[in-house]
């Protein structure tokens, strides 16, 4: 299966390129593809050697380094910067004779692949990217085999560099090996990785966490979650969980592993400190851990200050009742103004 790449440098070049093709399609022409660094020679159709033309890039003269001979144009050491849309004229009349899309770039080196299994037992996914940008159109070729049988191949239909697999069997002793193609005009580079099935088993992360408080706990915080969504069979393939929290004002992780459960009661927590809290997943049998889920907070849960109150003598014995904020404070100030009368 071939995977057609555009990089991300490449893209305004081939944005422009569109836009002169649509505007003026008169000057749609061959496009030739040169490795960055080296000396270039266009020829100006199939003009004698003895012909003179002049040239002319992006419609305006030429301002780099070059040299003509006859119906050829040479450019030394060529970078990104000669990019562009070479046209020549045969003199001295001016007349068009060719058009050239030149494009600098360079071979593909060895993409680095990694294959994981996210939905277990069902098959996985491969991934590739290369290290270093090519400029050019790169496409990818990839071939997976089983027990010397080649296996369909199918195209992630969101990431451009990415295929999925099916497991051809459960359980299966025999690796698997993945073997990735980069291809271009200006070469071609392969990187393959062999492994058994149970080595690339790496769950998605645990969903929907929420971290609560448990009331007249001071200590305690309730941890529930999901498991992963992608992971298609929990019941007969089942999850174990590990649980990491620490408060804000601390660096160090306490850690819990749990079986098969999807909730946990913290109950050491620091009263009235935020914490933080993650969990992850892992396949009871094989495999390894999947990544930490998304963080989330919590505090335990903090008593209400009790309301002031204040005592006053009624009818012989002791009554206390609950004064509002603006009825204190004007008790406070009557008492001050009273000091204040005595000390004259």
């Amino acid at each position: 299966i071939f995977y057609s790449v555009i990089s991300e440098a490449e893209q305004p070049a081939v944005i422009i390129n569109a836009l002169i093709f649509r505007l003026c399609p008169f000057l749609v022409g061959r496009i030739q593809y040169e490795r960055m660094g080296s000396d270039v020679t266009m020829q100006c159709g199939s003009l004698d050697n003895d012909a003179s033309v002049s040239w002319k890039v992006n419609g305006t003269d030429i301002k780099a380094r070059h040299r003509l001979e006859g119906p050829r144009l040479l450019l030394t050491q060529v970078d990104l910067g000669h990019n562009g849309l070479y046209s020549c004229f045969q003199n001295p009349h001016g007349e068009r004779r060719d058009t050239i899309n030149l494009r600098i770039g360079t071979a593909p080196r060895e993409p680095t692949v990694t294959c994981r299994s996210n939905t277990y037992p069902k098959g996985f996914y491969c991934s590739w990217h290369q290290q270093h940008s090519t400029y050019i159109p790169t496409e990818f070729e990839v071939d997976v085999h089983h027990n010397q049988r080649a296996l369909e191949v199918q195209r992630d239909p969101v990431h451009k560099n990415r295929c999925h697999v099916r497991f051809p069997e459960v359980f299966s002793s025999f690796p698997y090996r993945v073997n990735v193609t980069a291809i271009n005009d200006l070469g071609r580079a392969s990187a393959a990785i062999s492994f058994e099935e149970s080595n690339i088993v790496k769950p998605d992360p645990p969903e929907r966490v929420v971290a609560t408080p448990i009331p007249n706990n001071v200590r305690r915080l309730e941890v529930t979650w999901n498991s992963p969504s992608t992971w298609p069979d929990v019941d007969n393939f089942p999850l174990k969980y590990f649980l990491r929290y620490r408060p804000l004002i601390r660096d160090q992780w306490q850690h819990v592993e749990l079986s098969d459960s999807t909730s946990h009661t913290i109950t050491d927590a620091y009263a009235g400190k935020e914490y933080i809290i993650q969990v992850a997943a892992k396949d009871t049998e094989i495999g390894t851990w999947s990544d930490w889920s998304v963080a989330v907070h919590a505090t335990p849960w903090i008593e209400e200050p009790k309301q002031i109150t204040s005592t006053t003598e009624q009818h012989g014995h002791t009554q206390t009742e609950t004064l509002p904020n603006t009825q204190l404070l004007k008790y406070t100030h009557e008492q001050i103004h009273a000091q204040c009368f005595l000390l004259r």
